[in-house]
C-alpha cells in the first residue's frame, strides 16, 4: 500500500510517466534572439543554501554556496521583477554532537557557541551582499514545531519503528556508515584507527536503541523519480553518482540518538529518552522557512532549488527526498551541487593553517571583486583552487582593464565631449552586411559583434538555468573583449566631431560601445550588484530599465527607436574598478604620460 501511494505521489498512473514538476520549472525564453521573456507572474521559486554548521567560523566554501544561490536568485528576480514570486533562505545548523562537544571543549553553553558563530555567518553574508529573504537558526521555536510535526507525520504513516541500531558512527560528519565505507589508517599514536573512507574523519562503533526510518522501502521510488527527472540533480556527474548509490543496498536509517548521549537537539515527541537525528532536524529547515506545517507552505513547495556542496549530496538526494515522500510530499524541484575550494592545491584544513577567511578577502579585493572571482572561477563539477595572485590577475584583467577601460574610453571628455548617448547612423552601419557606399564604415567583424551581443542575454540565461554561472561570466567577458576590439579597430580618438564625414561614424562607434556596456552591466547585476549599479548609473539607465525582460540590444540597428539615444550620461563616478596590482598600474600611468 505504501509503495503504491509513493508512486502516485511521484506522478505515476499505470504505465504513463509524468514529470514531477511539469509546471513549476523555469520557462524557456521566447524565440527572439535578444529579448528575454518573464516567467508567468504567478510562478514561484524558492532557493536555499545549506544551513551551515556552527562548530567553526565561516570559510570561502560557505560563502561560495551562498553566492551561487544569491546569483541564481538575483537573476530570477531580474526575470520576474515581482519580489513576492521569489524566496531565498540560508541559516545555521545548531544541534548535534559536534556542537555539544565543541561547546564543552570551549567551556561554554551550547547556545552561547551557537549565538557567536551564527552571528559571524550573518555578518559575513550581510557584508557579501547575500540577498536572502530569511535566515533560519535550528534553535528557533518555529523550527522545533516544524520538526516535531514532521516526525509525527512519519510516525503516523508507519515509517518509524524502534530497534537496536549497531554500526560505525562519524561524529564529525554526523552520520552512520556501512562497513564498506570505513577504512583503517594510522592514528596520531601510530595505532590503526577506523576512519570514514569518504571524509577521512574518525569513526566509532555504536550500538544503541533508536528510532529507525524505513528508508529501504524508498529505493525504487527514488530511482523512478530520478530517471523521470534527469534535471533533478545538476551537474550531470552528480546525478549519475546518486543513481549509482541507489543501485547499492539502501538500509533503514537511524533517525534518533539516546538523549543521555546527545542532549543538544530536539526531543522525540512523546519520548524524552531520544533526541531527533541532527540531519533530519536540519533538513526540515527548508519547510520551516515557508511556514510548515501551516497550509501556506504548499504555495512554495516543491518549487524549490537546493544549492549544496558535494559532501552533503547523499543527505539531500537520497535521505531528504525519501523523508519527504514518506511524509506525503514531493521531492524538491532541483538540487544544484558544487564542488570544493582548495588553497594552493591543498585541501583547506585548520591543522594546515590554510583556511581562507572570506571577510579578509572581501576587504582586500572588494565585495564585488571577490564575488566575481568565486563565481567566475568556481566550476561546480570539480574542485577549484584559490591563491592570491590568481584573484589579482583575474580582477585586474577583466574588471579593471577590460570593462573599466572600455567605459573610460567611451565617456572620456575628449572623445565624448557632450556627455551623451550619441546617435546611431544607419547609413554608416546598415543592418545588411556587405552593402557598399561612401558612408558605410562597418566591417565584417562589427557584424559579428552585433550578432554575439544580440544572443548574449539568452545565452547567459541558459547558462544560469544549467547552473553554469562561470560560463555565463565567461560569455560576458568574451563579448567585452570583442567590444574593446571594436573600439580599438575604429579608434574614435582619431576621429573628429567637427568633420561631417567623421561625426556620424564617431557617434555610431560610441553608441554601439555604450549599448554593449549597458548589456554587460545588466547581465552582471546578479554577480557584481554594486559595480553593475555604478556602471548603469554612469550610463544614465534608470532603475526601471534594468530588468532582463526588456533587455534589447542596439534597437536602432533593427529599425526600432532607442530610448537612450541623445540621453545625457549619468554623473562621473570615478574608476569603475581599481587595479589591485598597483605596481603595474603605476607603470601603465607612467607610460601614458
Amino acid at each position: 500500500m505504501l509503495r503504491i501511494s509513493v508512486l502516485r505521489l511521484l506522478g505515476y498512473s499505470g504505465t504513463r510517466r509524468v514529470s514531477l514538476l511539469e509546471s513549476s520549472g523555469p520557462r524557456h525564453y521566447g524565440s527572439g534572439s535578444q529579448c528575454t521573456r518573464d516567467d508567468p507572474q504567478d510562478t514561484r521559486a524558492y532557493f536555499t543554501t545549506p544551513i551551515f554548521y556552527v562548530n567553526a567560523a565561516p570559510h570561502i566554501g560557505h560563502l561560495y554556496s551562498a553566492l551561487l544561490a544569491d546569483a541564481l536568485c538575483r537573476h530570477r528576480r531580474l526575470r520576474v521583477p515581482r519580489t513576492a514570486a521569489t524566496r531565498f533562505s540560508t541559516g545555521t545548523d545548531e544541534h548535534g554532537l559536534k556542537i555539544q562537544q565543541a561547546a564543552a571543549t570551549a567551556g561554554v553553553a551550547p547556545i552561547e557557541l551557537c549565538d557567536r558563530v551564527s552571528a559571524q555567518f550573518q555578518q559575513l553574508f550581510q557584508k557579501a551582499g547575500i540577498s536572502s529573504t530569511d535566515f533560519i537558526r535550528t534553535t528557533e521555536a518555529r523550527h522545533r514545531v516544524a520538526v516535531q510535526h514532521f516526525w509525527g507525520v512519519l510516525k503516523s504513516r508507519g515509517l518509524l519503528y524502534k530497534g537496536l541500531y549497531e554500526g560505525w558512527y562519524c561524529a564529525s560528519d554526523e552520520c552512520f556508515l556501512p562497513e564498506a565505507k570505513v577504512t583503517w589508517q594510522p592514528g596520531p599514536s601510530g595505532d590503526s584507527c577506523p576512519v570514514s573512507l569518504e571524509s577521512g574523519h574518525p569513526v566509532s562503533w555504536t550500538k544503541e536503541e533508536n528510532y529507525i526510518f524505513r528508508l529501504s522501502q524508498f529505493q525504487e521510488p527514488l530511482q523512478r523519480w530520478l530517471r523521470s527527472n534527469p534535471q533533478a540533480i545538476t551537474p550531470e556527474p552528480f546525478y549519475h553518482g546518486v543513481l549509482q548509490w541507489l543501485e547499492e543496498e539502501l538500509p533503514d536509517l537511524s533517525v534518533s540518538r539516546r538523549s543521555s548521549h546527545l542532549h543538544w537537539g530536539i526531543p522525540v515527541p512523546g519520548d524524552d529518552s531520544q533526541t531527533i537525528y541532527v540531519w533530519l532536524d536540519a533538513l526540515v529547515n527548508y519547510l520551516t522557512i515557508i511556514g510548515y506545517p501551516n497550509a501556506e507552505f504548499k504555495s512554495w513547495w516543491p518549487a524549490t532549488s537546493h544549492i549544496i556542496g558535494k559532501d552533503i549530496l547523499k543527505f539531500h538526494a537520497i535521505y531528504w527526498p525519501a523523508l519527504l515522500l514518506g511524509a506525503g510530499l514531493s521531492p524538491p524541484h532541483r538540487i544544484y551541487v558544487h564542488s570544493h575550494w582548495t588553497v594552493c592545491g591543498q585541501k583547506m584544513s585548520k591543522s594546515l593553517g590554510n583556511v581562507v577567511d572570506p571577510r579578509t578577502c572581501l576587504d582586500r579585493y572588494t565585495v564585488d571583486g571577490f564575488r566575481y572571482f568565486l563565481l567566475r572561477q568556481g566550476v561546480p563539477s570539480w574542485d577549484c583552487d584559490y591563491y592570491d595572485e590568481k584573484v589579482v590577475k583575474l580582477l585586474d584583467s577583466e574588471l579593471a582593464d577590460a570593462l573599466g577601460g572600455l567605459l573610460n574610453r567611451c565617456t572620456a571628455k575628449r572623445i565624448n565631449p557632450s556627455g551623451t548617448y550619441p546617435a546611431f547612423c544607419t547609413t554608416c552601419f546598415p543592418s545588411k552586411p556587405g552593402l557598399v557606399g561612401p558612408s558605410v564604415r562597418a566591417q565584417a567583424e562589427d557584424y559579428a559583434l552585433v550578432s554575439a551581443m544580440a544572443s548574449l542575454p539568452k545565452q547567459v540565461a541558459e547558462y544560469y538555468d544549467n547552473f553554469q554561472i562561470y560560463k555565463a561570466l565567461e560569455a560576458v567577458s568574451s563579448c567585452v573583449r570583442q567590444t574593446n576590439g571594436f573600439v580599438q579597430r575604429h579608434a574614435p580618438w582619431k576621429l573628429n566631431w567637427e568633420s561631417p564625414a567623421d561625426a556620424p561614424w564617431l557617434g555610431t562607434v560610441l553608441h554601439v560601445a555604450l549599448e554593449c556596456l549597458r548589456v554587460f552591466a545588466t547581465l552582471l547585476q546578479p554577480v557584481t550588484p554594486n559595480l553593475a549599479d555604478k556602471l548603469l548609473s554612469r550610463l544614465g539607465v534608470s532603475a526601471t530599465e534594468r530588468g532582463l525582460g526588456d533587455l534589447f540590444f542596439l534597437p536602432r540597428f533593427y529599425g526600432h527607436p532607442c530610448p537612450f539615444e541623445g540621453r545625457r550620461l549619468g554623473p562621473e563616478t570615478g574608476l569603475l574598478f581599481p587595479r589591485l596590482d598597483q605596481s603595474r598600474a603605476c607603470l601603465v600611468k607612467a607610460h601614458r604620460t
